[in-house]
């Protein structure tokens, strides 16, 4: 009975030692959802860019500007001989309103009160499509930019006053610009 004993301890020892074989997933979830969203999001960006290029044709008195970041913009007020534009670390102070494509007043200039912001480097919550254009500025110009929701609100929009996924246009007026190097401690 030793031996069986011995021998029954040896067989459980070695298939104790076989390598674990890796879990297999329960279900294979494919590409289609990614797909769907990415087809969807092209359809968006297609259709909001139709809207403000509309816009942009039934107001042929603006001079408009391409950014490459995404939007479209026209100069309210332009200074043609100011040459500093604000850089990265440098304290801007400035106010806006944001409107429909259509032009209607979603919240005003008084409700947003004047707003400072240090380029790139605040945590200030602005939309990217602003963050953007305060670099595009000088002190004193007044800009309109266009932008499309994924520069603006995007799908989460903005309190209850901006839906999700709208396209607006933002009036800004740049006051001040502060060099960055009198900001650093």
């Amino acid at each position: 009975m030793n031996k069986f004993n011995f021998l029954l301890v040896a067989l459980l020892a070695l298939a104790g030692c076989k390598t674990p074989e890796a879990r297999r997933p329960v279900s294979h979830a494919g590409g289609s959802y990614i797909d769907a969203s990415i087809a969807r999001n092209k359809e968006l960006n297609k259709a909001e860019e139709s809207a403000i290029k509309k816009l942009m044709e039934a107001n042929p008195q603006y001079e408009y500007f391409t950014s490459d970041k995404g939007f479209w913009y026209y100069y309210n007020v332009k200074d043609t001989t100011a040459l500093a534009t604000a850089e990265t670390g440098d304290l801007v102070t400035f106010n806006y309103e944001i409107q429909t494509l259509k032009g209607d007043v979603i919240v005003s200039e008084e409700e947003l009160g004047t707003q400072t912001y240090q380029i790139e480097q605040s945590n200030q919550d602005l939309i990217s499509g602003l963050k953007d254009g305060l670099k595009l500025m000088k002190e004193g110009e007044t800009v309109t930019f266009l932008l499309p929701s994924h520069k603006a609100f995007g799908y989460y929009g903005y309190l209850d006053k901006i839906g999700s996924n709208w396209p607006i246009q933002t009036r800004v007026t740049l006051n001040q610009i502060k060099s960055g190097e009198a900001n650093t401690p």
